[in-house]
C-alpha cells in the first residue's frame, strides 16, 4: 500500500509542459475560431438563416445531421414521417442536390402502406404527358384551369412571417403553380411579382422627398440596400403597420393595395405577374368583412380581381376550430390586414357564419360564384361516411334541380394534417387519415353520379412522388401541400412554430418576430420552392412512366395495392377499403 502511495505522489510530481502547451494552443485556436465563425455566421454570409440567428450553437444541428446516419442505433429515427428518407428527399430536392439513394433505403418501410403497381412493358420518362393541368368550375364564367395538380396549401399571412410569404409568392411564381392564401386574407406580401406602376389606381403610396431619396441612395453606397431601405422606411413610412407596404426600388415607393379604392379602379384580370392565387375564407373572415365584422360583398369582389377561386374553410385536419394566432404573431401589420386589435391572441370562431347547415353553406357558394364568376369550394374533414354523405346528396338535388348553388370543388384534409397552433387532442382524435377519407369522398360521389362536377383535392403529409400518385391513384384531382414546401423553405421542423413559451422559428420562416425575420432569405428560399416543387413533377413523371401510363388521368385504383403488417397483399384495393370501412 505504502509503495502504491508513493508512487501516485511521484507521479503527481511530473510535468507535462508539452502537452500543457497544446492544450494551451489547443484552447487560443478554439476561441479565435469561434469568434471568426462567430462573425461570418451573423454578419458575412447569407446562405443559411439559421446560422445568422444562431451562430456558432447553429452549427451543432448540423454535426448531429452528419452524425445522424452512421450512430441511428444510438439516436431517434423518423417517427411522425414514414422514414428520414422522404424527409431528406424534401431537403435535397430543393437544394437541387442529387435525390437519389444509395443501396437501400436508410429506413425500411416494413408497414402496411399503399404501393404502386408496375406494368410488364414500362414507358420511357418522355412518353409522359407533362401536361399537368386541371381545371376546375368548368361552368363557371371564369375557370380556373392550372398549370400543376401540386400546389402550396393554406398558409396565412400572419401564422407565415412576411418574408416567408414572399419567398412562397415568388417560388409559385417561378414555379408555375397555385398558392393558398389561408385565412389570414390577401395581404401585400402575395403582391411581391406584381410590378408597381403609378397607372394602378388601387395601390395607396408613400414617396420620400428629394433629400429621403438622396439618404437612401447615400446610404445604400456606404452600406446595403437593406439598411438603405430600412432608414428611407423610418423616413417616409408615418402611417401604422409600416410592414404592410412593399418597396420599389426602382421609383423609391412604397406601397399597398388601397381596399377602399372604387372596384372600377381594380384589374378586371388577374395580373399576369403574380402568380394563380386561391383565396381562403375562414369564419373569421378576414379580408372580405367590413368595420362591424360583417361581410362585404364589395370587398370580396376587390379580393377575387387578383385570386382565381375561392375556397371556404369548414374544417382543418389538425383542428376543427377556427384559426389560432396567439398575441405574439399579431404585429400591426397583421392588424391590418385583419381588421383586429393588434397584440392579442386572435382565435376565430368555430362554426362559419353562413354554415349553420350544409344547405346555407351550399346557399352561400352560390352566392359567391354570382359575386366573383369563379371556381368556388370548400374544405372539410371526414369522420364518417354518412359525414360526407350529406354533400353528395345535395350535389345531386341542387343539379336536378339545375341550381348552380354547389362547390365546384371539395379539399379533403386528413385528420394527420399539420397546423402552426392547434389543440393536441384535436391533432391526435379528429378526422380520417387522407386516404380512407379521399376513398369515401370519390365513392360517394361516384354513387350520387355527381363525381364529374364536382373535383376533389387532397392534402395530408405528402412529402414525396410517391405520396402523390397514390392520393391521384384514390380519385385526387389536385394535391395541396403544406409541410414539405415548409421545410423547402427552411423549415428545420423545430416545432416553435405557433410562439408559445416566448420561443420563435429559429429560421424566420413561421413568426412575426422581426430579427428572426431579417435572417430569411426570400430569393434563395424562392429558388427553393419551385426547385421542390419541380422535383416532384418529374418524379411523378418517372413513376406514372414504369407505370405504363402516359398521363396523370389514367391513373386509377387499379393501379394501386395495398399490404398489410402481415404482409398481405390486396391487388384490388377496393377490397381492402371495403374490410377497413366496416359500419
Amino acid at each position: 500500500m505504502e509503495a502504491l502511495v508513493h508512487f501516485t505522489h511521484e507521479i503527481g510530481e511530473i510535468h507535462f509542459p508539452i502537452l500543457m502547451f497544446l492544450l494551451k494552443a489547443f484552447f487560443i485556436l478554439f476561441i479565435v475560431a469561434s469568434i471568426v465563425l462567430f462573425i461570418y455566421d451573423r454578419y458575412i454570409q447569407r446562405e443559411n438563416q439559421l446560422l445568422i440567428n444562431y451562430p456558432l450553437i447553429g452549427r451543432i444541428r448540423y454535426l448531429f445531421y452528419a452524425l445522424r446516419d452512421p450512430m441511428r442505433q444510438y439516436f431517434g429515427d423518423e417517427k411522425f414521417y414514414e422514414s428520414f428518407d422522404k424527409v431528406k428527399w424534401v431537403y435535397d430536392s430543393a437544394e437541387r442536390k442529387s435525390a437519389y439513394a444509395s443501396f437501400s433505403p436508410g429506413q425500411p418501410q416494413h408497414s402496411a402502406r399503399l404501393g404502386i403497381k408496375n406494368a410488364n412493358c414500362v414507358l420511357n420518362t418522355q412518353d409522359v404527358s407533362d401536361d399537368f393541368s386541371v381545371t376546375f368550375g368548368e361552368n363557371s364564367l371564369k375557370p380556373f384551369k392550372t398549370r400543376s395538380i401540386l400546389g402550396r396549401s393554406a398558409m396565412s399571412d400572419g401564422a407565415i412571417s412576411p418574408e416567408g410569404t414572399r419567398a412562397f409568392t415568388k417560388g409559385a411564381y417561378h414555379g408555375k403553380f397555385p398558392i393558398n392564401t389561408g385565412e389570414g386574407s390577401l395581404t401585400s406580401n402575395f403582391f411581391y411579382t406584381h410590378k408597381y406602376t403609378r397607372e394602378c389606381k388601387f395601390f395607396q403610396t408613400q414617396e420620400g422627398t428629394f433629400f429621403a431619396k438622396n439618404v437612401y441612395k447615400l446610404v445604400k453606397i456606404f452600406i446595403n440596400g437593406a439598411a438603405a431601405q430600412k432608414v428611407y422606411k423610418h423616413m417616409v413610412v408615418t402611417t401604422p403597420a409600416p410592414d404592410s407596404y412593399l418597396f420599389d426600388k426602382t421609383e423609391l415607393v412604397f406601397y399597398r393595395v388601397n381596399w377602399d379604392a372604387p372596384v372600377a379602379t381594380f384589374p378586371s384580370e388577374v395580373p399576369d405577374d403574380m402568380p394563380d392565387i386561391i383565396f381562403q375564407m375562414g369564419s373569421g373572415l378576414y379580408g372580405v368583412r367590413d368595420k362591424e365584422g360583417n361581410f362585404c360583398e364589395e370587398r370580396y369582389q376587390k379580393t377575387m380581381r387578383f385570386c382565381k377561386m375561392t375556397e371556404i374553410k369548414m374544417a382543418q385536419g389538425a383542428k376543427q376550430t377556427g384559426g389560432k394566432l396567439l398575441a405574439s404573431k399579431v404585429s400591426e401589420e397583421i392588424a391590418y390586414y385583419r381588421g383586429v386589435e393588434a397584440h392579442k391572441d386572435l382565435f376565430s370562431p368555430n362554426q362559419f357564419p353562413f354554415a349553420h347547415t350544409v344547405e346555407e353553406l351550399f346557399d352561400f357558394i352560390g352566392r359567391l360564384k354570382e359575386l366573383s364568376g369563379k371556381p368556388v369550394g370548400v374544405k372539410i374533414v371526414i369522420s364518417s361516411q354518412e359525414n360526407f354523405t350529406q354533400y353528395a346528396d345535395l350535389m345531386k338535388e341542387r343539379l336536378e334541380t339545375g341550381s348552380n348553388a354547389y362547390p365546384d370543388f371539395i379539399t379533403i384534409d386528413g385528420g394527420d394534417g399539420g397546423s402552426g397552433a392547434a389543440p393536441l387532442e384535436m391533432m391526435l382524435s379528429v378526422g380520417m387519415t387522407i386516404t380512407k377519407a379521399l376513398y369515401i369522398a370519390d365513392s360517394e360521389l361516384k354513387k350520387a353520379e355527381v363525381r364529374e362536377k364536382v373535383k376533389l383535392i387532397a392534402s395530408e403529409k405528402v412529402l414525396t412522388p410517391d405520396d402523390a400518385i397514390v392520393l391521384f391513384g384514390l380519385g385526387a384531382d389536385y394535391v395541396a401541400i403544406a409541410r414539405a414546401f415548409m421545410m423547402s423553405a427552411g423549415c428545420i421542423r423545430a416545432r416553435e412554430c405557433s410562439g408559445a413559451h416566448g420561443r420563435a422559428c429559429p429560421v424566420g420562416l413561421a413568426t412575426q418576430d422581426k430579427k428572426k425575420r431579417a435572417s430569411f432569405l426570400i430569393e434563395k428560399k424562392a429558388i427553393n420552392i419551385a426547385s421542390y416543387h419541380g422535383q416532384l413533377l418529374s418524379g411523378i413523371r418517372n413513376l406514372l412512366a414504369i407505370m405504363g401510363i402516359n398521363h396523370i388521368s389514367k391513373l386509377s385504383k387499379e393501379n394501386l395495392i395495398f399490404r398489410d403488417y402481415s404482409g398481405k397483399t390486396y391487388m384490388n384495393v377496393e377490397h381492402y377499403f371495403e374490410e377497413a370501412l366496416v359500419d
